[in-house]
């Protein structure tokens, strides 16, 4: 999911890289098939869906399609992503709070759900969910984003969990900030001070000793 540019359509043309029938899927169709086509006009093989993850009939139609054309689902990536600069007070926030949990929470929780049963049949079954450093830390104005980065680490903890037993490993990536659609618009102040908090954390560790200096 989340497939049409950054990191996304990057994962996209790294797995048709190594042969494997890719599902581009992301809201804007254009977007989708201009990767599509980037990776076909390759000799790769990829179909595209325009999907909003959030929507559940959205979502059983893309699966559906992608075991009936190329017989099951061996990988998931759980990669759709958005982000609103909301203060608490923010007359729009209890919107933006929901919109933010649906699309980086639940659609994650339930996309592995619809692809489940196709998985237990699969022999190298795989999750990948994108989250964030984000979820390791904070910054301000946008704590619907960093409370669901947050709970995108525990969903993946719990069905890493759940799902081991199976065969299916459940894995999470945090990326930092990394320049795509997504992030273009952040203020260069706001990346100084990200790369600085980072910078303190890698360097001393310890939470204590973080603590006294941040």
């Amino acid at each position: 999911t989340g497939a049409a540019s950054g990191m996304g359509r990057a994962t996209a043309l790294l797995f048709a890289d190594e042969g494997a029938h890719v599902a581009v899927t992301d809201l804007d169709p254009v977007k989708v098939q201009a990767v599509v086509d980037e990776i076909t006009d390759a000799g790769g093989s990829a179909v595209g869906h325009q999907l909003d993850v959030s929507k559940a009939e959205q979502r059983r139609a893309v699966v559906a399609d992608m075991v009936a054309r190329w017989g099951g689902v061996d990988i998931l990536v759980n990669n759709a992503g958005l982000v609103f600069d909301t203060p608490l007070e923010s007359p729009d926030f209890e919107a933006h709070w929901a919109r933010t949990f649906d699309v980086l929470v639940t659609a994650q929780a339930l996309l592995i759900r619809e692809c489940l049963p196709h998985l237990q049949k699969s022999t190298a079954p795989r999750v990948v969910n994108i989250a964030s450093t984000e979820g390791l830390g904070a910054t301000k104005g946008i704590s619907a984003y960093t409370a669901a980065k947050t709970g995108v680490i525990g969903l993946t903890r719990s069905l890493a969990v759940e799902l081991g037993s199976r065969g299916i490993t459940v894995n999470c990536i945090c990326p930092g900030p990394i320049l795509t659609g997504l992030t273009e618009n952040i203020p260069e102040e706001a990346r100084q001070e990200f790369a600085r908090r980072r910078t303190v954390l890698r360097r001393y560790g310890d939470p204590e000793e973080v603590a006294q200096i941040t």
